[in-house]
Order: C-alpha cells, then structure tokens, then sequence
C-alpha cells in the first residue's frame, strides 16, 4: 500500500550533483522516492534494498519515456507530491561560434524535457489540489555571462515558464519554485559540461576567458550540493513555496546586484519609457 502521509518525490536526472544528494536525503528521511536517469542502472545503488525507492529509466526528451515514468511512480505510489526538474547539463561557446546542434540538444532538455514532465505530473497535482514544483535554473537564468549565452538563454526560458506556471496554479494549492544556484561542486563543469572551443581572437578575453575559467574551476566551487539538498527540502516543508531561491553566496551576491543595476537603469529611463504611449 503507497504511504499516505510522507511526501512522495520524483527527480529527475539522479545520476550525478544536485539530483543524487537530494535522493539521497529525501530516501534517508523514509520518503518515497522515484529516482531517474538515462540508464536507471547509474542510480539504482540509491535505491538498493529500499521499499520506498524507484529506480527508473528517464530521457526527458523522449514522450514514451516521459508518460511511462510518470505512470510507473503513480501506479507504485499513487501519486507525485514533489516535482524536482533537475535534468539537464551546460553548453558554452561564444554566441558568434555556437553549433547549431549543440544548441538545440541542450534546449530539448534543460528546456523542452522540462516542459515535457512538468505536462505530465500537473494534471495529478491539479486533482489533489496539492504539490510542489521545483524547478533547478541557475544563476544565469537572471545574468547572462560571456561564453553561457546559450545555457543562460535555456534558463531565462524556464524562469518565464516558472512565472506563468506560478501565476496558473497559484489557487490550486501548487507551489512553483526556481532554484537558482552558483558554482558548485557538481560534475556541471566538468564531465557533464560541453564546450565550443572559442577560436575568434575578439573573444579571447571574453567567452574564451571564461570557457576556460569554468572548465579550471571544476571540483574546486564553494557550494555543496547537500546543503543545497537541505535547503529545497526545507522550501518543500515550510509550506509557502517561495518563486525564486538562491543558492550560494555567489548566486545571491550577483543576482541581487543585477536586479538592483536593472531596476536603477530602468528608472534612469522612466520617462523615455512613458513617453511612448499616445498621449493622455
């Protein structure tokens, strides 16, 4: 019989980071928890002699796959309280030398696999008038750095949808949530990270400098992928899901500093703005 009163987890892209230590906490508390991956075998160490873990296979790019896993937790635990849309990874290269290919992979899942699961889970939680969505952006879902245009492009596109879901679902007792977090210590810049090597000498102090930066920094950031565990499961207990949580000290630092820089040149500028409607 699926367990009544703790809150029932699905989480994609487990294999690694952020995905894996929130399983890991989640399944430590006694939760049920559907863990996923590609090839569900990279996780099923997670859910090894478990009676309250699924170990299952996702591509979240793949609709047979999308409806199957959703199917498969509520069939097993009736039903998915937390949404946890962690699957994805990064693509950097200048904007002037980005691969076409490259960049369409990369939005079919950090983007449109998103979307995809997000479809699925909703009409449950919509029944039960109950859940929590989580979706894990990034700092740069709000500053587009040199070299990440594109991986900032996939986040702004998942904070807007965050947004609209937010302003859908506000009365259905669903809370919608983007995690934005900074460096941390996650296989994002190394193994998972794809690059275009920048070759244009114009950019070689802008997106070839930190292309280069990001690969150096892997295994070395500040934030711990636990803590940040510990703090999305404390979003999901308080109750108020809040729209946007920053995480790390890097993550805030910029992100509060770019939404100030924002607002002070958006008001420098109030009365050309006003100035283009017909006049009163």
């Amino acid at each position: 019989m699926a367990d009544t009163t703790s809150p029932v987890w699905f989480i994609t892209g487990c294999s690694t980071g952020f995905g894996r230590e929130l399983a890991k906490l989640t399944l430590g508390r006694g939760w049920p928890t559907v863990v996923t991956a590609r090839d569900k075998s990279r996780v099923a160490d997670l859910v090894e002699g478990s009676d309250h873990g699924l170990a299952l296979d996702l591509d979240v790019t793949d609709a047979g796959q999308v409806a199957a896993a959703v199917k498969a937790a509520e069939d097993k635990f009736g039903r998915i309280d937390v949404l946890v849309n962690n699957a994805g990874y990064g693509y950097q290269a200048s904007i002037e030398e980005g691969e076409e290919q490259e960049i369409r992979d990369m939005f079919d899942a950090n983007v449109f696999g998103l979307f995809a699961i997000t479809r699925a889970v909703l009409p449950g939680m919509r029944a039960r008038h109950r859940g929590n969505i989580l979706n894990i952006t990034s700092q740069a879902g709000f500053i587009g750095f040199p070299g990440s245009g594109y991986y900032a492009a996939s986040k702004h596109a998942v904070e807007g949808f965050s947004d609209a879901l937010a302003a859908e679902v506000k009365d259905l007792g669903i809370g919608v949530t983007g995690v934005a977090p900074g460096p941390f210590r996650t296989d994002w810049a190394g193994r998972s990270l794809r690059q275009t090597e920048s070759r244009i000498e114009d950019y070689a102090q802008t997106a070839g400098a930190r292309l280069k930066a990001t690969a150096g920094i892997s295994g070395q950031q500040p934030g711990d992928p636990v803590r940040a565990g510990e703090a999305m499961i404390k979003i999901v207990e308080d109750g108020h899901a809040p729209r946007h949580l920053l995480l790390g000290e890097i993550a805030y630092n910029g992100v509060t500093s770019k939404f100030k820089e924002r607002l002070n040149e958006m008001e420098s500028l109030q009365q050309l703005s006003l100035s283009a409607d017909f006049p009163k």
